[in-house]
């Protein structure tokens, strides 16, 4: 899978790669972040959604709790999961993980953890500190890389 790496100096430019890949998502797509507390991810799934909604004022609370949120939007529904607190991969079933792969586009915080079930064709977004910024790796699907 070709990697594609972009740098993310400051939320605009988070905000910026968001909408770009909002552009290019489609049903049944998996986008998988992964990277430490605070390096984005809960911002850059903010912009994927506000841009995929064409509402820049778009309230998208963190799922941390709810571990999952849907989202209704003109690129299709969204279905952002947080899988921080999971106990175990197979409780995403609970949280309508068929139902987000049947005809959703499902966007991951904490991709990680769900080990086996995270489906081979996803686009992996790595988020990581750089700087005084951020970096973001992208692996997957070549028609992420002219972002």
């Amino acid at each position: 899978m070709p990697t594609f790496s972009f740098s993310l100096p400051d939320e605009a430019a988070t905000e910026r790669l968001g909408a770009a890949l909002a552009r290019r998502l489609r049903p049944r797509d998996v986008i998988a972040l992964q990277g430490g507390l605070g390096v984005g991810k809960t911002t850059l799934a903010r912009a994927i959604l506000r841009a995929a909604s064409d509402d820049p004022n778009l309230i998208v609370p963190s799922p941390t709790f709810t571990l999952v949120e849907v989202y209704d939007t003109q690129r299709g529904t969204f279905w952002h999961f947080d899988l921080y607190r999971l106990e175990g991969p197979e409780q995403v079933f609970e949280l309508g993980w068929e139902e987000a792969r049947a005809d959703g586009i499902a966007l991951i915080e904490w991709a990680e953890r769900l080990g086996r079930l995270l489906p081979d064709e996803r686009l992996m977004v790595t988020l990581a500190i750089e700087g005084d910024g951020r970096r973001a790796d992208l692996q997957g699907d070549a028609r992420f890389g002219d972002l």
